[in-house]
């Protein structure tokens, strides 16, 4: 087998968390996942998919949250990045670029039924549970602030690692 076909795939995605300031604080909309092979009814971010060849991130954010929630245009804001592997079963790894919007057109809704079975208002401070691993760190991290690059899945020192902040090999 060649170098380039042993290789595995980095695939990349974008995460759009909307979100929105009330009297107890700031809510991100969260959809619960439906049957879509992956994590099903667990709560996720509002708008999430692969970036498409030749797409930016920014891109990818946009076109997912008109997508699956109609809303557009959006003030996107980028907040984190994160790797993400399997470990020793990864046949890929991940490279995903979290994005907040504060302001949009349209009311927020689900447009692919089945995909999504609800839409939600959460407090950052009370999610709800399950949520997605992953997107939970960043969720959390939102209320208490976050690092520009973490990662998830990764071993360090031979110990599980949920995120490693920028900076620490």
């Amino acid at each position: 087998m060649s170098e380039a076909a042993s290789r595995f795939a980095l695939v990349p995605a974008s995460y759009v968390f909307l979100l929105r300031d009330t009297d107890a604080g700031t809510e991100a909309l969260l959809q619960l996942r439906g049957e879509t092979g992956y994590m099903e009814h667990h709560w996720a971010a509002g708008a999430a998919g692969h970036v498409e060849r030749g797409e930016t991130a920014y891109d990818a954010a946009r076109r997912e949250a008109e997508e699956e929630l109609g809303v557009t245009p959006l003030d996107l804001t980028f907040v984190t990045s994160m790797q993400r592997t399997q470990y020793a079963d990864a046949v890929d790894e991940r490279i995903d670029f979290f994005f907040t919007a504060r302001r949009w057109s349209g009311e927020p809704h689900i447009v692919e039924p089945g995909k999504a079975l609800e839409l939600r208002w959460c407090p950052l401070t009370d999610l709800p549970d399950p949520v997605v691993p992953h997107e939970r760190i960043v969720l959390e991290g939102l209320a208490t602030g976050l690092p520009a690059y973490s990662t998830h899945g990764f071993h360090a020192g031979g110990v599980p690692a949920a995120t490693i902040p920028e900076g620490r090999p």
